[in-house]
């Protein structure tokens, strides 16, 4: 299996939902493939602590800056397209 295919399928596979002879394919991929290794894991991560359901804060003066920052990129966006 090359990386392309893999990532085309990568969603089903981090779900569960792919026949389990791709699986294995996608195991043995993963054991020689050190880039598609950290995609994998980095997605996994990403859903473990959307479920967890943890909540970070920003710092008042952040989020206001970040505001700011977005509010003035989408303007110039809009302004010239």
């Amino acid at each position: 299996m090359k990386c392309e295919e893999m990532l085309r399928m990568l969603n089903d596979y981090v779900d569960g939902e792919i026949d389990p002879a791709i699986c294995d394919q996608f195991e043995s991929h993963l054991e020689d493939c050190n880039p598609c290794q950290i995609v994998v894991d980095t997605i996994r991560n990403t859903i473990k602590l959307y479920k967890d359901g943890e909540v970070f804060e920003m710092p008042l003066a952040f989020r206001e800056k970040l505001h700011q920052t977005l509010r003035e990129r989408w303007s110039k966006k809009i302004e010239n397209p």
